[in-house]
């Protein structure tokens, strides 16, 4: 009598991909709800990975996650394209062993991301949308301008006080500001031979291509502000005492959407205004500012907030009142915070601030 044989099916199943992405391959580990299948490397290639995935577990659920990293969200779309539900992950929040912190390898991450993802618990990070990103980049490679320009600035400095060569006091308060005069100063400079004045006039070269690159950034920021479909949040956002249009537009950029964040408090977390906490039994210790942050919202906002306080009667009393009982840099963060009410409700409400 011929035994029977079943025919195995993985309809309705659920898959989950863990993928450790590099620039010339990934490592993907799949796992299904209660069985580890296999580990393997392939070519970065998000279509490549659907087709193996459909020949080998047809008529499945699919569901992936890779750590946020050098490519950016362009993996996420790809997937998502190709049928599979994709998540990033924020490095720090995926669990993580000592034994996978002291031995680690890239199996061990595709693995460790997959298991996190059937367990439930990853939590996807936001992914902007492209137009938003394309203007984060603007904004963000302003501030690498200002901080190439600041670098050679110094180079030139550096070398005015190795060389011992004072500079002239007509020209002390204008240097700060790098102006047209001193520059000139700069080329005229004589050195003893003919190998020290190239270094000059080549850092000096750098200084002012660089500074035409900014003002090009800057005019079309300034742009942007009076057209197009962020010039009424910027706009906005400028009615208060201390936001400037940097500000402005670095919140725009970065945060894009502000209804994803239920209150205040998620919002402070975010941008990296809430303390270290360490609590245990009777014990309950805050510490320092955290480490975690959105680092160009942050710095922005506490740079606003010192200017706030100059501005703002109200938050200069604030700050004043403050001071006399903790540090003023303590003292600057409860400002940002007051601050940082002021711009969630400006851009929940996209309404003008008004101030009393």
């Amino acid at each position: 009598m011929p035994s029977k044989v079943k025919n195995f099916t993985y309809n309705g199943q659920n898959v989950y991909v863990g993928i450790d992405t590099h620039l010339k391959n990934w490592r993907v580990s799949i796992i299904l709800d209660h069985l580890e299948m296999n580990t393997f490397s392939q070519n970065p290639n998000a279509r490549d990975l659907a087709r193996y995935l459909k020949r080998n577990f047809p008529g499945c659920n699919y569901y992936s996650a890779y750590e946020a990293g050098f490519c950016g969200f362009s993996v996420h779309n790809s997937l998502i394209e190709n049928g599979i539900n994709n998540i990033i992950a924020n490095p720090s929040d995926i669990p993580t062993t000592d034994k996978e912190r002291k031995q680690k390898n890239d199996s061990r991450d595709s693995l460790k991301i997959a298991r996190s993802l059937r367990n439930g618990g990853l939590k996807a990070i936001h992914v902007p949308q492209r137009s938003t990103l394309e203007f984060r980049s603007l904004v963000r490679y302003r501030k690498t301008l200002v901080k190439e320009i600041t670098r050679n600035k110094n180079r030139i400095k550096s070398a005015l006080y190795f060389y011992g060569i004072p500079i002239p006091a007509e020209l002390d308060t204008a240097s700060k500001y790098w102006s047209g005069r001193f520059s000139q100063w700069i080329r005229n400079i004589e050195l003893e031979t003919k190998y020290g004045k190239p270094v000059f006039d080549s850092i000096l070269d750098s200084v002012e291509l660089l500074r035409k690159k900014l003002l090009d950034i800057n005019r079309i920021i300034r742009n942007a502000r009076k057209e197009g479909e962020y010039a009424p949040m910027l706009q906005n956002l400028c009615t208060i005492h201390g936001i400037g249009l940097i500000t402005a537009v670095t919140f725009v950029s970065e945060i894009e959407i502000i209804n994803r964040f239920n209150n205040l408090d998620k919002l402070c977390s975010y941008v990296g205004l809430i303390p270290t906490t360490h609590s245990s039994g009777e014990k309950d210790i805050n510490g320092k500012i955290t480490p975690r942050s959105n680092k160009p919202l942050r710095s922005v906002l506490i740079e606003a907030a010192w200017m706030a306080i100059r501005s703002d009667p109200h938050l200069g009393l604030m700050f004043n009142d403050l001071r006399k009982r903790m540090k003023g840099n303590e003292a600057i963060i409860r400002i940002a915070k007051k601050l940082l009410n002021r711009i969630r409700f400006v851009m929940k409400n996209e309404t003008a601030y008004v101030n009393l």
